[in-house]
């Protein structure tokens, strides 16, 4: 009989092996683009605005799964680099709303080129339905509750 799969350790070790991968990737990048790639979580944000530019803040930390404090952060640290600018919204200035800016515009092409590269290893070797499978089961684990809304 085939043991079960450790799933909470197997998931946790590919969370940080696709971490370090993706590092070493970034610092592999010819030396003229290395210091300005946008890291993860700023790639994370460029597509995002990519396609919902003038988002606030609260639809930017949905999107990504990210606490709002983290986003204003990443965000801060994005608008020193000049790849997006926030403003406050007419609506409501209580609102902050992100734009891209030309600059941000510009690192797109190279991460949509990245991650066809990331997303093409990640799935050698796996047949279309298999992935369905791990596409379903992670979605799962995105939509399970806090642990204390655990059902029997």
């Amino acid at each position: 009989m085939a043991t079960k799969p450790r799933l909470v350790f197997l998931l946790n070790t590919a969370q940080r092996r696709l971490q370090q991968w993706i590092t070493a990737q970034h610092a592999t990048a010819p030396a003229s683009t290395a210091g300005d790639a946008p890291t993860a979580p700023q790639g994370g944000v460029l597509f995002v605005l990519a396609k919902a530019d003038g988002a606030t803040m609260g639809q930017l930390a949905q999107a990504l799964d990210l606490a709002p404090s983290a986003v204003s952060g990443l965000i801060q640290r994005m608008e020193s680099l000049g790849w997006v600018a926030r403003h406050a919204c007419p609506e409501d200035a209580r609102t902050q709303r992100v734009w891209l800016t030309p600059a941000g515009q510009a690192q797109l092409p190279a991460l949509r080129q990245a991650m066809t590269r990331i997303n093409a290893r990640l799935t050698a070797g796996f047949s279309e339905a298999e992935l369905q499978t791990v596409a379903r089961w992670l979605t799962h684990v995105q939509q399970l509750g806090a642990p204390d809304d655990q059902e029997p």
